[in-house]
């Protein structure tokens, strides 16, 4: 399989969970799929599909202090920018896996976690940020 295609597969992958956080939190099937573990499984396996095969050019990373020079090296190739892709979006669903349960459980309003989602999948940190600043600024009150 190309890297093009692994590439391909994993924006593809995320995209039916995004999708059901974002436009039907709601429902009872959204709520059992993204209670599974099993959401957010197939992104790590990817992710040591294209890892493991660059392990050699990562052991001098690994085992070192980060330099930033080095990083924008790995990271410029085709190869560095496919694993870190892969790493955003499986780092950035987990999150907005954890963002939708809470919001879910603290029964906050889709209509106000939907930017809040649409923010962690397309800058994560951000949308991650936006969440704990709701949180802080409007807690709910204990049952």
């Amino acid at each position: 399989m190309t890297l093009d295609t692994l590439f391909l597969i994993a924006n593809v992958a995320v995209m039916p969970f995004w999708l059901l956080m974002i436009a039907c939190p709601t429902w009872t099937i959204t709520k059992r799929i993204i209670a599974s573990s099993w959401v957010i499984i197939f992104m790590p396996i990817l992710y040591l599909i294209l890892i493991v095969p660059q392990l050699p050019n990562l052991m001098p990373l690994l085992t070192s202090p980060p330099q930033l020079d080095t990083i924008a090296r790995l990271l410029g190739t085709r190869e560095g920018a496919s694993v870190g892709w892969v790493h955003y979006l499986a780092f950035d669903l987990f999150v907005g896996r954890w963002i939708y349960l809470q919001s879910r459980q603290e029964r906050r309003s889709p209509w106000i976690m939907a930017p809040i989602l649409f923010l962690t999948l397309m800058m994560g940190p951000i949308g991650l940020l936006m969440f704990v600043i709701l949180q802080r600024l409007f807690p709910l009150p204990a049952e």
